[in-house]
């Protein structure tokens, strides 16, 4: 079965970190390039930051540079969303995607809140 599975989410005060995951399965996920799109109450779905491979920087939207670091571990068909310095405007629910020439797939997503 085809599969994106993310976890990490929660509740965390303003300041704080928190690490998501997305572990894949029933496909290679190697072939594909992975990204974490977020989606805020209200708001269209938005990318955050995309790794095409190791070879090449990832790319980030502004509001999250220096703060969030995407990476992957292909051994574990798994890729991570690192969030430190959260803050409010971060909270959504955040989808894992793995996409590739006339193929996209997404996760579930999982709940991030920053509040106090």
């Amino acid at each position: 079965q085809v599969q994106l599975v993310e976890s990490g989410g929660g509740l965390v005060q303003p300041g704080g970190s928190l690490r998501l995951s997305c572990a894949a399965s029933g496909f290679t996920f190697e072939e594909y390039v992975a990204s974490w799109y977020r989606q805020a109450p209200g708001k269209e779905r938005e990318l955050v930051a995309t790794m095409i491979s190791e070879d090449i920087s990832p790319t980030y939207i502004e509001s999250v540079k220096g703060r969030f670091t995407i990476s992957r571990d292909r051994a574990k068909k798994t890729v991570y969303l690192q969030m430190n310095s959260l803050k409010s405007e971060d909270t959504a629910v955040y989808y894992c995607s793995a996409i590739r020439p006339g193929e996209r797939l997404w996760g579930q997503g999982t709940q991030v809140t920053v509040s106090s």
